[in-house]
């Protein structure tokens, strides 16, 4: 009989959230043409061709936030989450509307990630220990943990933003990921977590009509930077506090994509010479679509990437050690086969990167007449469809 009220209540969130944040999106689109929160395309980094509203994500965040006030469990941790999400949501709002810069916005970040790590006790306290050497079975990062717990914290959030780049893309990884997590947390029976995930998966679900290609509202960083804190929080709660080799494998499955394209970013740009937070057209998302796929078929494409990344973490969970091991090792031959595709065709391809076509600093790569010039990657915000 428990077993079915859990279950009722997981699936009653996941419909609330979605059905609150699909009504909310209308007047949400209104609100953001009268604040001036517009996406202009004004370079070739952007796929969409006419001026479109973003703000989305507030229609994201008031369904997910209804609901988990209505069916979540509202202990001292997940509070402090909810007000740091809160926090984030308002930095996004002001971000859409007037184009803050780059180190106020990660100030502000980082406060908004010490809440729940400093007042909630949200902390990555250990890892599994990868020496092969040594008894122990996990390594204890002790003073360093929360130093590395806000780090996590802040890099997923960007991370998600950074896959903001076509059409229904962040919000349709974040809702993978976010029904992984769902999946994970029932197998584990922590239904904290389960029902928290359900209701971030239904409201994304409920704004994906409005945002699938072509979309008639972008999220914005309102959206994409809350569902980036979300995903990084909720993994910390259920996700490194598995037993043995997977706990740290786990959520670097489940948010395999947006890690993977952050860190090639970050690597190719200071090889570079530039800016780790400079714009280029080099995500993946661009690679694919200079490859000669259009907006659904890359779209698509990086869906059956996370979902894969996904059902390999949930089987994860549910495997013995040995086959768990066997697994992840093949995800990883298969991620570095993929890799070497979509990055070596560029060199073949009729259609060459711009970073490679022009040097850093180039006009595509300044800031815009009447923005702010201290922030290079104020225009990363905007790299949306």
């Amino acid at each position: 009989m428990l077993e079915y009220i859990v279950i009722g209540t997981v699936v009653a969130a996941f419909i609330a959230a979605g059905i609150l944040s699909y009504l909310f999106t209308p007047p949400v689109k209104k609100f953001a043409h009268k604040v001036g929160a517009i996406d202009v395309p004004k370079d070739n980094r952007r796929m969409h061709k006419e001026p479109i509203p973003r703000l989305g994500g507030l229609a994201i965040f008031g369904g997910f936030l209804c609901s988990i006030l209505i069916f979540g469990q509202l202990d001292q941790t997940m509070l402090c989450v909810l007000l740091g999400a809160t926090i984030i949501v308002a930095l996004g709002i002001f971000d859409d509307v007037l184009a803050l810069g780059a180190k106020l916005k990660f100030v502000v970040q980082i406060v908004a990630a010490a809440i729940p790590v400093c007042v909630g006790g949200l902390q990555i306290e250990l890892f599994t220990n990868l020496n092969p050497f040594s008894d122990a079975p996990y390594f204890h990062l002790g003073i360093f943990a929360i130093p590395v717990t806000i780090i996590w914290i802040v890099g997923i959030t960007n991370a998600v933003n950074l896959i903001d780049g076509l059409d229904g893309l962040a919000v349709g990884v974040s809702s993978i990921a976010a029904i992984t997590m769902l999946a994970v947390a029932l197998l584990t029976g922590n239904m904290a977590i389960a029902i928290t995930m359900a209701a971030l998966a239904g409201a994304c679900i409920g704004f994906m009509p409005y945002n699938l290609n072509p979309a008639k509202i972008f999220m914005g960083d309102t959206g994409s930077t809350f569902l980036g804190y979300m995903l990084a929080t909720v993994s910390i709660m259920g996700l490194f506090k598995f037993y043995a080799v997977i706990s740290f494998a786990v959520p670097f499955l489940i948010l395999g994509l947006p890690i993977f394209d952050t860190a090639n970013a970050i690597i190719r740009r200071v090889a570079a010479g530039r800016s780790p937070m400079s714009p280029d057209r080099g995500h993946v998302h661009h690679k694919l679509i200079d490859m000669g796929f259009n907006q659904k078929q890359a779209v698509a494409i990086l869906y059956a990437i996370s979902a894969t990344l996904g059902l390999t973490a949930v089987v994860l969970t549910s495997s013995g050690e040995v086959k768990a091991i066997v697994l992840l090792l093949a995800v990883l031959a298969a991620i570095l086969v993929g890799a070497g595709v979509i990055y070596g065709t560029e060199h073949w391809g009729k259609h060459p990167l711009e970073e490679e076509q022009e040097p850093a600093g180039a006009a595509e790569e300044q800031p815009q007449e009447g923005e702010n010039p201290d922030s290079a990657a104020q225009e990363e915000k905007e790299n949306h469809e």
